[in-house]
């Protein structure tokens, strides 16, 4: 056999050979590539299913928070109308009790607020 032949022969196995080898590294990048793709979809899928419950409890918490702002709300309404029924009670009995000294004691404030107007 020739040096050309025989070189001819040396570049065809190293070039078949290179081509395997570009194969096999094809393939494994496809392979890599594909569990690359399979774990982002299973971290994509934990971190949704995180998102959606951290979402829900967070609208519980604020429903949660709204309701009883409401209800404080309500009992301090409540509480204020209880109280100024309660004034207007002690001042219905005063003013039938101490008719002349209730007008007399409006006489009073409205003569203080005048003067202060005044100056």
């Amino acid at each position: 056999m020739s040096d050309a032949a025989m070189k001819n022969l040396t570049d065809k196995a190293t070039y078949e050979r290179l081509q395997e080898e570009v194969t096999a590294v094809k393939n494994d990048i496809a392979a890599l590539t594909e569990q690359i793709t399979d774990a982002l979809n299973n971290f994509a899928g934990t971190a949704g299913k995180q998102a959606r419950r951290g979402y829900r409890q967070a609208r519980a918490n604020a429903e949660a928070a709204a309701d009883d702002m409401s209800e404080r709300g309500a009992a301090m309404m409540d509480a204020a109308q209880n109280a100024a029924a309660s004034i207007e009670e002690t001042l219905e009995d005063v003013i039938t009790q101490r008719p002349l000294a209730t007008v007399g004691l409006a006489l009073g404030i409205g003569f203080l607020i005048g003067v202060t107007w005044r100056r």
